[in-house]
This record gives C-alpha cells, structure tokens and sequence, in this order.
C-alpha cells in the first residue's frame, strides 16, 4: 500500500483550491480546566474535521515534508487516504515506517520536522500533520481494540538481548520479532517503557497509550525484564550468552548545576520530580515514591521541553507560584513553542537572561536562589550566543523547592570496562553508521549514541540498525546450519 504509485493523484490535484480550505484547528482543554487535571491538553481530531484538514494538503511532488520526517513517513500518501476517509489505509501508511505514530504524532516537534517544512505553510497555516497522524494512528488502535500485533510465521532460532524498553528499544524489539528472533528486554525501571513511561507527564501523552503497546509487544512473543539492571542484576557474560545485543538505555543521567546548595531538601532532578509527580508509587522504585511535596514557590532551572513538562506538574500539584530561569532569551530556547505557551497560560512566570549561582538554605531545605542577570555576548560552539553574567546584577529570588532541568548525559557507569564498548568523553556509545559498536555482536542505537534528543530520532536510529542486526544473526544461524 506504502508503494502506491502515487502519479494519478498527483495530475489530478487542484493545488489552488485545496490553498484557499482554511486550517480546521483540534480542541483542547481551557487553561483553567487542566491545570487542575492530568489529561492530555488536546482533545484530538474526530474523522470529519480530520479528513477536512487533511484535504489542505497540496500533494506536492516535492514531498519536502517527507524528507524533514526523521523516519520519512510517506505523509502526502497517508493525508490523500485520510481525506478520502480510508484511515485504516493511513494508519498502515504511518505505521510502515513509524513503530508508534500514535505517540510521534504527539511528541514531535513537527512546527521544526515535517510541519515546518510543509509548502502550505509559507503561506498559512501548515497542515497540521502531527494530530492528523495521532487521530489515524487512534482511530486504527481503537476499531482493533489495540496495536497492531506482528507475529513472526516461524522462530529463527535466534535469541535477541534488548537493553532499555524506551523508543529506540521497544522498535527495534518489534522488528525483530516480526521476523521470528527471540526477544529479551531489559530495563531498569520497574515497569516498561522507558522514557514513554517515566519522562513524558501524562499530559502530553497517556499513559494507556504505552501499556497497550507494552502488551501488545508481549502478546507477539517479546518477554519482558524489568527491575534489572546491566552490570548488577544482570552480568556483562550473561548478556553475552545472547546472539545479538541491542543497546537503548538512553541518556538518563541527569545534569547538574554543581553549586552549593545542590544537595540541600527539596532540590530535584527533573527526573525524579516528574516521575514522582506522574506515576503512581507501584511503578517506581523504592527510593523515588510519594508526590514531592510543594508549598509556595517552585523554581525550575532549565530551557527544553523537560522543564516545561516539569514547570507546568508544578503546577497541577498545586504549587502557589512556578517560576522558570533560564539564561538566555525565548529566541535561544530548544524546545517547543507551543510547550511554552501552554506554561504561560497555566500561569508559569518566565525569568530570562536569569541564571542561579547559588541554591540557599535555612535548616537544611531550600529557602531562595541567589541569581545574576545576563546578557547575550557572542555566540558559543552551538551557534547560540552565549550568556554572559551583568556585573553587580546580583539578586535572590525566594523558592522553596528547585528542579534542575538542565538537560540529560548518558553516563559512563552504566557499561563498565568489562563491556569491551567503546564511548566517547560523554559517555555516549561509539557506532558505525548501523549501529554496530566495537564489541561484535552488540548494536545500540537512541539518546545513548547521540545524546538526549528526541523519540522520533531514536525511533529512525533503531530501525536504521536493524538490518545490520538481521545480518548478523543470519550469520550466527548459518553457522549453526540454520537458515533464517
């Protein structure tokens, strides 16, 4: 279906007309109702009002919008479906080439990928292809009663170690086992589903989308891990024992300010506080249970997307004010503008050109944040012109809570010299361009190759190693006198 020639539709379109349909815009909560809940903002497209939207766009030969999709998704195909109201036929479209269009489709920064690069756009209002691919993708899961469920035709023989169940490892499971391997996932947390689970507020996506992927995956055959952890609960020669490993632990190691006063009561990591503030105590660990307790004001250190998913819990755990510093402008900002709308009118308060030097305490807790005004010099190795502190600008700003939301590291612990994998300074895994790594047999693919950044580059780096992870297991079968 994904390789419809796509030639009769295109010297059929009416570019000119389909430029003058106005954008049909999804709802979504009021600001004042959800604050005061933990439902997804948007209330997502039904099937008219999609198929109208769907109809604005111009199937341009181009295709420019393919080519910014991290996983190319042949969008112009799925939308012509969409409008002709065949959306199981658009749903196949976006999942032939997205193992979880459902959560893409919500998590993307399309306004930077396919949205931004849409030719409608110049002009008005791109289509609004991100809700389109997260209605099709629901409306699919929701006639079939789930995910989809690919059951191999036949066992390989092969047995498959996946460490880490977030984006880059949940796809790459699912591929393999499509095609008959064995698959193992190990994940430390105690539920799966990794950074879907543990570091995306419900908010923007619902948990009861990650457990029917979870079981759906289960029901293909893909056994489960949890509460295990590489190097203590589970040995570097027992993974070993595996044909193929595949490494997606991500980058989960949170920055840190490294300033005095760091470690005093009611300073949190971004991922502590947002897990404690979304999950339910059943699904984490021992040390990280019960709601973080807030009183009048919490300050959040940072400028991506976790610390608008971190300010905005703030504030539906009923925090009496929510500030956010960061060092910089609105223009230098990475994350999504439309994350930081939604704070503004949830009532966030936005300090730029503003940064802690240090976190002050009264017996033993947090009581204020001693902080410098900056100014923008020239730019830094990123591009980005760098903050520079305005001298006798000083000033403390009173908070009885802080989370650092400063970004995210992967960590050099987690491997450990008898891995035989070689990292860079970051700790970041060393691959070939298919993700094969130094030790033979052992892949890895996501934010622990590239560093934190985004589900759908993890979800394009997993399945960009996957052949050369079936041709490696073909290898291993052929030496056993197997074919695959």
């Amino acid at each position: 279906m994904e390789n419809e020639d796509p030639a009769p539709r295109l010297a059929t379109i009416d570019r000119k007309a389909r430029l003058r349909i106005p954008p049909h815009h999804v709802t979504k909560q009021t600001p004042y109702e959800r604050v005061h809940n933990w439902d997804e903002v948007f209330h997502g497209y039904t099937p008219a009002p999609a198929m109208f939207e769907a109809q604005r766009c111009i199937q341009c030969p181009a295709a420019p919008c393919i080519k910014a999709c991290p996983v190319h998704n042949d969008i112009p195909g799925a939308l012509w479906k969409l409008e002709a109201g065949r959306i199981a036929e658009a749903a196949a479209i976006f999942r032939a080439t997205n193992n979880m269009p459902e959560l893409c489709g919500r998590l993307c920064p399309q306004e930077s990928l396919c949205e931004g690069s849409c030719v409608v756009g110049k002009n008005a209002k791109p289509v609004a292809i991100g809700k389109l691919e997260a209605f099709v993708a629901d409306w699919d899961r929701s006639h079939r009663g789930s995910f989809p469920v690919r059951r191999p035709a036949q066992e390989s023989g092969a047995r498959m170690a996946v460490v880490g169940s977030g984006p880059a490892g949940l796809a790459v499971a699912e591929e393999l086992r499509a095609s008959g391997h064995a698959v193992t996932i190990f994940d430390a947390w105690p539920l799966a589903g990794g950074l879907l689970r543990y570091g995306i507020p419900n908010f923007k996506a619902a948990k009861a989308i990650v457990n029917e992927k979870i079981d759906a995956l289960r029901r293909a055959g893909i056994e489960f891990r949890c509460n295990t952890r590489v190097g203590v609960d589970i040995a570097w020669r027992e993974l070993a024992t595996y044909d193929a490993v595949f490494l997606a632990h991500g980058a989960g190691l949170g920055k840190r300010l490294r300033q005095k006063g760091e470690d005093l009561a009611n300073v949190y990591t971004a991922t502590e506080f947002l897990v404690r503030a979304n999950l339910p105590e059943t699904a984490l660990p021992a040390g990280m249970r019960g709601r973080p307790q807030l009183r009048d004001h919490v300050v959040v250190v940072g400028g991506g997307d976790t610390s608008m998913d971190c300010v905005r819990s703030a504030i539906r755990l009923g925090a009496g004010q929510v500030t956010l510093l960061y060092r910089r402008t609105e223009a230098e900002m990475i994350g999504r503008e439309e994350e930081r709308r939604h704070a503004r009118e949830e009532g966030v308060r936005f300090e730029y050109l503003t940064t802690p030097v240090e976190i002050l305490g009264r017996d033993g807790a947090v009581a204020g944040l001693e902080c410098l005004r900056m100014e923008l010099g020239e730019p830094d190795d990123d591009g980005r012109r760098a903050p520079v502190p305005i001298e006798g600008s000083a000033f403390v700003l009173e908070a009885d809570t802080v989370v650092v939301a400063v970004g995210y590291d992967v960590g050099q612990e987690f491997l450990g010299p008898e891995s035989g994998i070689e990292v860079d300074d970051w700790g970041r895994i060393v691959t070939d361009d298919e993700g094969r790594t130094s030790r033979a047999g052992v892949f890895a693919a996501g934010d622990n190759v590239r560093g934190a950044d985004l589900v759908v580059t993890a979800l394009a780096d997993a399945r960009r190693a996957v052949p050369a992870i079936e041709s490696h297991l073909a290898a291993v079968l052929a030496r056993r006198g197997r074919a695959v």
